[in-house]
């Protein structure tokens, strides 16, 4: 089991700020491609992501336990 955290406006468009799955041993890139078909998130490629707080590459692969954090760009003014 992983957690998934989201933040800024990718929770707007998952509708959670956090989820549990089933998708330990996958990677970065797979947790992505499956988030974005389950939940739509289309801005998910611009998102970095952090894997127990530590910035992850998409060949990552996760581990049972762990969390994946996807951070979108800042923008402002």
């Amino acid at each position: 089991m992983i957690k998934v955290l989201f933040f800024a406006r990718l929770q707007d468009e998952a509708g959670t700020e956090a989820l549990e799955a089933q998708k330990a041993g996958q990677t970065v890139q797979e947790i992505k491609a499956w988030l974005k078909e389950e939940y739509q998130l289309s801005s998910l490629d611009q998102a970095m992501a952090a894997v127990n707080e530590e910035f992850a590459n998409n060949e990552d692969t996760l581990s049972d336990g762990d969390t994946i954090a996807f951070i979108p760009p800042v923008s402002g003014g």
